[in-house]
């Protein structure tokens, strides 16, 4: 288990948990995606900038998006090139989630996320909100 790597998961996800929008913004690559997969086999691909124009909404009505990290466990790290792997686990609102994230390595060090893969059980409310952001509908 690389250490670094997973050290640089805890900056990540404590930022998410302050609301840390201005960080969040420099720990995501400009690139960055987000891949979702449920169990029926759905698809959501999200962007950088969906990502930090939710944080940016959800900060400004003052929410959060989670109380703690306490639920994470760490499961397999790899290294790859100038790249590096986590496998992570948790458990959302009584619901087990996977995730894979991928970080860019610059001169030694984790830099930026270039990639985030989450496998839950149902994304169909997020296909929802996403399809009536592209058509303009409630």
């Amino acid at each position: 288990m690389d250490r670094s790597l997973v050290a640089r998961m805890r900056e990540y996800l404590n930022a998410g948990l302050a609301m840390d929008v201005e960080a969040l913004d420099v720990l995501y690559d400009p690139g960055f995606e987000n891949i979702r997969v449920d169990e029926a086999g759905q698809v959501a691909i999200l962007t950088k900038e969906q990502f930090m124009t939710r944080f940016r909404t959800l900060r400004d009505q003052g929410q959060r998006v989670g109380e703690d990290i306490d639920d994470v466990r760490f499961l397999a790290t790899s290294e790859h090139g100038d790249q590096g792997t986590v496998v992570m686990h948790r458990v959302q609102h009584g619901v087990p989630i996977r995730y894979g994230f991928v970080w860019r390595r610059e001169d030694g060090r984790w830099t930026t996320l270039l990639r985030e893969f989450t496998f839950e059980k149902d994304i169909s409310p997020l296909l929802r909100i996403m399809k009536s952001a592209e058509t303009g509908t409630a």
